[in-house]
């Protein structure tokens, strides 16, 4: 449901989950700042951070906390509020819900059938797989994978197997050995770390996993946030010579030459008139 015509006018009832900066103030959108000067009240993480949002989108509206350790008393708050007014949900930075609080909060408004409107704009890994360089038609958003080793491992396993980019969020004391858990696990893919999107510092680094571990050890743990992408895998060898020879010999003795090539060639990736060529030579020698 959109908000009325008229600019000054209330807002209808509802959640609004409301993307600020990444980083740039003025990336804010002219939608997003309207919402917080004509909001009931502002759910936030930190209601220091969320001042300088508010002054920046020329807003007094009052301010609640609301974060991973807020206790239940508090959404039950946010969603009685929710039920006659219009409740704002910030991040520190970012769209909520992404790597940051808020899902029990929309889970449960919608279950009472509160309204949800999004009021989208600025996300570090949807920008930082803008200028990554690598594949978008597919990908997939981690997060922030496990701190303890084992559990980390595995689930780096699983990833393995997403047939398109990886995104995650990391810290920087963390990132050196993310970045040899990924090696280990996925191989020495092509990667980035986009680290201070839109601030100041703002840098991409790309390359292979191997070659961003190397420029991090050298440099020391970077500062500020951080997204690291891991391309998908690429398409596996093809099979070598002695492989191929080996495939095709076991499947001429079971099948002609026509069919083994057509067989091994699809088994092994290789092209169907070049199998068929080495099959033809492999039985004249017989």
């Amino acid at each position: 449901m959109p908000e009325p015509a008229d600019p000054g006018g209330p807002l209808p009832p509802g959640l609004y989950i409301v993307a600020g900066p990444i980083g740039n103030l003025a990336d804010l959108s002219a939608r997003a700042a309207d919402v917080l000067r004509r909001a009931d009240v502002v759910a936030c993480e930190d209601t220091r951070v969320t001042a300088k949002l508010l002054r920046a989108a020329g807003s007094s509206r009052p301010m609640l906390s609301y974060h991973d350790h807020s206790p239940p008393a508090r959404t039950a708050e946010l969603l009685a509020r929710a039920r006659t007014a219009a409740v704002a949900l910030v991040s520190d930075s970012g769209t909520p819900l992404i790597s940051d609080p808020g899902f029990g909060l929309v889970r449960a408004a919608r279950a009472e059938g509160i309204p949800v409107r999004p009021v989208p704009g600025p996300n570090a890994a949807i920008a930082a797989l803008s200028v990554s360089g690598l594949p978008t038609d597919r990908f997939f958003f981690a997060g922030f994978l496990p701190a303890r080793k084992a559990a980390r491992e595995t689930a780096i396993a699983a990833l393995s197997r997403v047939p398109g980019t990886l995104v995650f969020h990391e810290s920087p004391a963390r990132l050196a050995a993310t970045l040899d858990a990924l090696i280990r696990g996925l191989g020495d893919r092509e990667a980035a770390i986009a680290r201070e999107l839109t601030k100041l510092h703002e840098e991409v680094m790309t390359g292979r996993l191997s070659e961003l571990a190397a420029q991090v050890a050298a440099r020391g743990p970077l500062r500020g946030e951080i997204v690291l992408l891991v391309g998908p895998a690429g398409e596996a060898p093809a099979a070598g010579e002695q492989e191929l020879a080996r495939a095709l010999g076991e499947a001429l003795a079971r099948m002609p030459a026509g069919r083994a090539a057509a067989s091994v060639a699809a088994a092994l990736g290789r092209p169907k008139a070049e199998v068929y060529a080495l099959a033809l030579r492999l039985e004249r020698k017989r």
